[in-house]
């Protein structure tokens, strides 16, 4: 079973609260030239492209559904890229909506891009109706060891295809401790080697919603491991409690993918304390208007970030965002959610 779909069976509604006080007003996310701080955790990432071309465009018949010139997929990728690393380093700001001098935890320093002019390799998996990515031979491809064991590269962001002619992962890992990803978490899907890393895969007949949504996932699928009942009991919370909600649930959300729901409800997602008792203000889709990679990094921007000063049970909560930016070092720390 997917992360997704035990997410899902986890989620047990509770009454929403009926006060009205005051709607929060519509954010507006700009692109800021983003000043980072000593402590910011570096990711070196490396980036894959298969664009199976043929005489110049893409070639429909692999990829099921993207069938455009070469040079316009291409461009359409390198800008998604820079729009996917803009809203990560800006959803690591924590409160960066309201206080302007909040720095971010990540930085992306994109090490590589490299192109294929082939399809995706694909293996036959059990469980899988189509041809499943191979991972393995990707990795061996570009020679993976190389780049994670010397250079440091802490996440692979691989551009493709879907389009219901092969299935992929959007996040798979491996590592010293295990796949903790939104996949079947297949210790043998790609190769393991002395650091851990993570494999994206983003479709390019989408845009960077749905990429950054990949890294949602990833998010929720990592702090869940570290404290299951902190984060997702605490911090994300059931549907209607008006806690902060989760990828495809904002804290309005009755539905999956319910980004565009205008039913208000009071939330404490802004000034978010894991026992309660922060300010609940009144929010409907509109606070991100209704846009999915608005949410997303509004969501990321409630994380628990860099001196967040929040405690739980009398002890002060972490960085949550070390254990994206290094995760193997958070693990052999032992760091936790809270100190």
């Amino acid at each position: 079973m997917s992360l997704l779909n035990r997410l899902k069976n986890l989620f047990k509604p509770a009454p929403s609260a009926t006060n009205s006080p005051t709607p929060l007003p519509p954010l507006t996310y700009t692109s800021p030239v983003l000043t980072y701080p000593a402590g910011v955790y570096t990711i070196p990432t490396l980036v894959v492209s298969y664009f199976p071309a043929r005489n110049g465009r893409l070639d429909r018949r692999i990829t099921g559904d993207v069938d455009a010139p070469l040079d316009v997929i291409r461009r359409h990728t390198e800008q998604t890229t820079r729009r996917v690393v803009e809203a990560l380093e800006l959803g690591s700001i924590y409160h960066g909506y309201k206080d302007a001098a909040a720095l971010p935890s990540l930085r992306y320093q994109l090490l590589e891009t490299m192109e294929f002019l082939e399809p995706l390799p694909t293996y036959r998996k059990a469980g899988h109706r189509v041809p499943m990515t191979d991972y393995n031979a990707i990795m061996r491809r570009i020679d993976i060891r190389y780049w994670v064991e010397e250079r440091g590269v802490k996440e692979v962001w691989l551009w493709g295809y879907h389009g219901g002619v092969i299935d992929l992962w959007e996040s798979n890992m491996a590592g010293p401790y295990g796949d903790i990803s939104n996949s079947d978490r297949d210790r043998h899907d790609l190769p393991v080697l002395d650091q851990t890393y993570t494999v994206y895969h983003y479709n390019y007949g989408r845009g960077p919603s749905e990429a950054v949504e990949d890294h949602i996932h990833q998010i929720e699928a990592v702090l869940r491991h570290v404290d299951p009942h902190l984060f997702w009991d605490k911090f994300v919370g059931r549907v209607g409690e008006g806690r902060c909600g989760w990828a495809h649930y904002p804290p309005n959300g009755e539905r999956d993918y319910d980004w565009a729901n205008p039913k208000y409800i009071l939330s404490d997602i802004e000034d978010w304390m894991p026992e309660g008792g922060g300010p609940r203000q009144r929010l409907n889709c509109n606070r991100w208007r209704g846009d999915s990679l608005t949410w997303f990094i509004y969501w990321m921007q409630n994380l628990p970030g860099a001196n967040n000063g929040l405690t739980y049970r009398a002890r002060p909560l972490t960085n949550w965002w070390a254990f994206i930016g290094d995760f193997d070092g958070a693990m052999a720390r032992g760091l936790g959610l809270v100190r």
